[in-house]
């Protein structure tokens, strides 16, 4: 059976889609939702089939797939991270929401959730409506992955048809919020005092 395709206004989200989008995670289904950067895939925190799911179609366990946590805003940190250095929070309050992912201590509520030894944790807060409203009405964070395209030139798909035509066999939901970037987020390491840019994405120049 093939995914569900749903477009929706990326600045006004008609809130009964993002009600039985919401009502889908908590079944454990994949939805492919836009971001302030590329494509992800994604499913409820707390629901370990979902998880399961998206390890499956990565292709590695949850311990090992880099998995991001997509927040509202910064309220979640104490439950996910552990106490921050004073600089990153402020570069967190400085920089979000938007195309950052800041790699964290993970607290032991992440191993609990992910079933591993889970140290770090990826935490997102995406400047995107869409997103913001899916987060809101669920209630939690929501579990993340970006979608790479298996084409050897193109690293990123950016037209939700053509993820649709990719995915429509794997996943449950395609949500079409307009044409995604063709670049992913910074990833920054906070792991120790200061942070350090990972990997150059979308945003770099507000670090500076």
């Amino acid at each position: 059976m093939a995914a569900e395709y749903i477009e929706l206004h990326a600045s006004t989200p008609d809130y009964r889609k993002i009600r039985e989008i919401s009502t889908a995670y908590r079944e454990g289904k994949i939805v492919i939702i836009p971001t302030d950067s590329i494509y992800a895939l994604s499913c409820d925190l707390y629901n370990k089939k979902g998880i399961d799911t998206i390890c499956k179609l990565l292709g590695k366990k949850p311990n090992k797939a880099n998995l991001s946590l997509l927040c509202k805003d910064l309220s979640h940190l104490s439950e996910f991270c552990k106490p921050l250095p004073n600089p990153v929070f402020k570069l967190m309050k400085r920089v979000l929401p938007g195309p950052f992912t800041f790699i964290l201590k993970a607290t032991n509520e992440v191993s609990k959730i992910f079933k591993s030894n889970k140290r770090t944790v990826g935490i997102r807060v995406p400047d995107n409506e869409i997103v913001q409203a899916l987060v809101d009405q669920l209630g939690n964070p929501i579990v993340s992955s970006s979608i790479h395209a298996e084409d050897e030139v193109l690293e990123y798909l950016t037209d939700p048809e053509e993820i649709y035509d990719e995915w429509k066999h794997k996943v449950d939901y395609v949500l079409d919020g307009g044409a995604g970037q063709n670049m992913a987020s910074t990833v920054l390491d906070c792991t120790e005092k200061q942070a350090f840019v990972v990997r150059e994405g979308l945003g770099m120049e507000e670090l500076d």
